[in-house]
């Protein structure tokens, strides 16, 4: 059985719709990767599975069970245990200017079970550790590097232990020479039998790290298959000229 089905969702803004109708399922330890040009919905879809923008119409359900659908009402206390399921590692990074590297990774758990507050930190250090920033626990958001706080960024999203970890361009504001960092840690999550969704425009890392590929266009799948069928055997014209343009 998936470990979360998407069906028939869709998301207007105003007059425009960004999302028309999609559907797709991911497997538990499956790592899905979603490309496509600007515009073409993708960071809409991410937003929608953690509820940072709601759907006018669809469903979501987690281990076969209805997850959410906007036909129903729910209150801000249960959106916010539904997105438990999803921890979102976004293009800017996002973290804290104000708190630590540590206060960072601890500051959600923490408030979610103020009780395991050195528990939180034992897994924060663990976290650093597994990204290569064990000596940076201390350290500010501007004292790292752009690739450096993006990894951060990985460790607290993770610190919550989500099913599924979703990546929306996580290299998109990097430089060449630190996008590599980034991406390192993505593939030894995959490693780690980790179930994840990821934006990105890394073409290369997505055909390596992928086990499902999606491309969409103007707010549909366009294509879907696996690497070597996205890749390397694409039938769609839209796909074939995307691929021609970022190859």
């Amino acid at each position: 059985m998936a470990i979360l089905e998407v069906k028939n969702v869709k998301k207007a803004f105003g007059k425009t719709q960004v999302l028309k109708d999609v559907s797709f399922s991911l497997e538990k330890g499956e790592v899905l990767v979603i490309i496509g040009s600007s515009g073409s919905g993708k960071t809409t879809l991410l937003r929608c599975l953690n509820f940072l923008e709601k759907p006018d119409s669809g469903a979501f359900y987690f281990d076969g069970e209805e997850l959410y659908t906007p036909e129903k009402s729910y209150t801000d206390a249960q959106l916010r245990e539904k997105g438990l399921h999803f921890g979102l590692v976004f293009q800017q990074f996002n973290l804290f200017p104000q708190y630590s590297v540590l206060a960072n990774i601890t500051l959600a758990p923490d408030l979610r079970d103020p009780s395991k507050k050195e528990e939180h930190k034992e897994t924060a250090y663990r976290l650093l550790e597994k990204i290569g920033l064990s000596d940076r626990a201390d350290a500010y958001p501007c004292q790292l590097s752009g690739g450096q706080q993006q990894r951060v960024a990985i460790a607290r999203a993770l610190a919550m232990e989500p099913n599924i970890l979703c990546f929306d361009e996580p290299t998109s504001a990097l430089d060449p020479e630190l996008t590599g960092e980034v991406l390192k840690v993505i593939r030894s999550l995959k490693n780690s039998d980790s179930t994840m969704i990821v934006v990105t425009h890394e073409m290369a890392f997505a055909r390596d790290v992928a086990d499902k590929v999606i491309f969409m266009a103007d707010g549909v799948i366009e294509e879907a298959g696996t690497p070597d069928e996205i890749f390397y055997h694409p039938q769609s014209p839209r796909l074939q000229a995307f691929l021609s343009r970022v190859e």
